[in-house]
C-alpha cells in the first residue's frame, strides 16, 4: 500500500478505511441523528442495488442469446468468432453486478447460529462481521481498479478471437478521460475492428466490487445507526 498516492492530503488508505470506519463509529453514537439524515441517501443507494441486479439479470440473458446464436450458426454452417469469450465475459457481468444487489437480499451466505444467541451478539458480532467484510471488500475492489490500469499500461489483449470496434473503446475511455481531450480521443477513433482490450471486460469487476464494498459499509452504517441489519430476507433453501 505505500505506493497509494495521497489524495487531497490523506492517503488513499485512509479515505478507504479510516474514514469509512470513523463514520460507522459517528453512526454508532448517534444513531437517530444519522437514521435521519441518510434515509434519502439510503433510499438512492437501494434503487442503485436494484438497477445493479436488473443489470446482472440482463447479463444472463445475453450470455442465453449469445449462446443461441451460436448454435445457430453452427446449424447454419457459419462462423461466430468470439462467441465463447464474449459469454464469458456477460458470465462475468452476471456475477460481479450480483453482488451488491446479492447482500441487500440475504443471498449471501451467512453463518448465523452465534447471532441469534442473544441481542448483544446479533448486533455487536453483526457489526464485527460486517467491518472485516467491508475491509476486505474495499481491498478487493482497491486492486480490481489497479488491475484495470496495469492492463491498459501493458496493452494486454485477448488469448481469442473476439474483436471489437474502436469506437466501442474509446466510447468507454471517455469516462476515464477529461472532456477537453474527448476531441483528441475521437480523433484516432475509426470503426475497424480490434482484439478487446482485456481492461474492457475488466471494468465489469471493478464496478461489481466497488458496488459491493459500498454495499457491505452501507449495511454496516445502517446496523450500527438503527440497531438491526438490514438485511432482513435470508435465503434458505
Amino acid at each position: 500500500m505505500r505506493d497509494w498516492q495521497p489524495i487531497l492530503g490523506l492517503p488513499l488508505w485512509a479515505w478507504l478505511f479510516v474514514l469509512p470506519s470513523a463514520f460507522a463509529l459517528v453512526c454508532l453514537w448517534f444513531g437517530p441523528l444519522m437514521e435521519r439524515l441518510l434515509t434519502p441517501v439510503w433510499r438512492i443507494l437501494d434503487a442503485v442495488y436494484v438497477a445493479s441486479g436488473a443489470l446482472a439479470a440482463v447479463f444472463m440473458v445475453s450470455i442465453l442469446l449469445l449462446i443461441v446464436a451460436q448454435m445457430a450458426s453452427r446449424w447454419m454452417g457459419l462462423t461466430f468468432p468470439g462467441g465463447t469469450e464474449f459469454a464469458g465475459y456477460a458470465m462475468a457481468g452476471t456475477s460481479f453486478f450480483a453482488l451488491a444487489y446479492a447482500l441487500t437480499r440475504g443471498a449471501h451466505i451467512r453463518v448465523s447460529v452465534f447471532l441469534n444467541l442473544t441481542s448483544f451478539s446479533r448486533l455487536w458480532l453483526d457489526a464485527f462481521a460486517m467491518l472485516i467484510a467491508a475491509i476486505t471488500a474495499t481491498y478487493f475492489a482497491r486492486y480490481a481498479i489497479k488491475t484495470n490500469f496495469v492492463s491498459e499500461m501493458l496493452n494486454d489483449r485477448t488469448q481469442g478471437l473476439d474483436q471489437v470496434p474502436t469506437h466501442v473503446l474509446t466510447l468507454v475511455s471517455m469516462f476515464g478521460t477529461w472532456p477537453w481531450n474527448w476531441v483528441e480521443l475521437w480523433s484516432g477513433s475509426s470503426a475497424q475492428m480490434v482484439y478487446t482490450p482485456v481492461w474492457l471486460p475488466q471494468i465489469v469487476m471493478s464496478l461489481g466490487t466497488v458496488l459491493l464494498a459500498v454495499a457491505v459499509w452501507d449495511n454496516l452504517f445502517r446496523l450500527l445507526a438503527t440497531r438491526k441489519s438490514a438485511i432482513v430476507q435470508e435465503a434458505v433453501e
